[in-house]
């Protein structure tokens, strides 16, 4: 299998490979990347690749101006320590997402995931509805959370759970559907980043599909989003928001 990986830190890339090695001996690193710049200029040329491991965020940009620019067809593991660049990552031929600090078992996981989706592809009688699933797992097997702290707690928070985000005082805060508020240290940029599937309502609010009821006329040509259940404030959408608030609305 020949892999490339793409990584500015170099002890990690050096890690990376001895951990590669140490799960498949087969494993041929063919080439070591160390930022964009490096990476454009790889893929000028063509070729054979099975697989890459990528980090996301370079010394000189993030590692998805490369696959946007050349047409890469190989499946790529992202490897990072941030989880708000997750969907931009399966955008690209992204199968997989490993946090860092990365284990044996992690990578192992991975190795193995991308070696069950490359026989279901090339089984020609492949049940479709297999594909999907596998597919569907690949992509969206995980979901965003976040970090609060309360007290000497450290307490995970899963988006499924976040009504919405909103800003008072400054201060960025979760609201979650059994109507409890939680002071984040996010702030609400990185927030939108890492739950993309919410809408960003305006500077205030960020919005999770499913704690929108409907939505209904406001002064103004402006619109309000109607929640499913209750929450102090109204949340207004500027009349230049609100074709793209409704396609959400309706394609969500």
């Amino acid at each position: 299998m020949k892999v490339i990986i793409i990584e500015d830190e170099k002890l990690t890339a050096k890690d990376l490979v001895k951990t590669l090695l140490a799960i498949d001996s087969d494993i041929e690193i063919i080439a070591t990347i160390h930022s964009v710049e490096e990476g454009l200029l790889f893929f000028q040329h063509s070729h054979e690749l099975d697989l890459i491991f990528s980090d996301i965020e370079l010394g000189d940009g993030l590692s998805f101006d490369i696959f946007q620019k050349h047409q890469n067809t190989a499946p790529i593991i992202f490897c990072t320590a941030y989880q708000q660049y997750m969907l931009d990552a399966f955008k690209t031929a992204g199968i997989d997402y490993v946090l860092k600090p990365f284990s044996k078992a992690s990578i192992e996981k991975s190795l193995t995931k991308f070696k069950s989706l490359k026989e279901t592809f090339e089984k020609p009688s492949a049940d479709l509805t297999h594909i999907y699933a596998s597919l569907k797992n690949a992509l969206f097997g995980k979901t965003a959370s976040v970090i609060v702290h309360q007290g000497d707690k450290i307490i995970p928070i899963s988006g499924n759970n976040i009504a919405l985000f909103y800003i008072e005082d400054e201060s960025t805060f979760a609201f979650t559907f059994e109507q409890k508020n939680y002071l984040l240290n996010q702030k609400m940029e990185s927030l939108e980043k890492a739950f993309p599937d919410f809408y960003r309502a305006n500077r205030q609010f960020l919005l999770n599909r499913k704690a929108v009821k409907d939505a209904s006329h406001y002064f103004n040509r402006k619109m309000l989003a109607n929640l499913n259940i209750p929450f102090k404030e109204q949340i207004i959408i500027g009349k230049l928001k609100t074709t793209e608030f409704l396609a959400w609305l309706s394609n969500s």
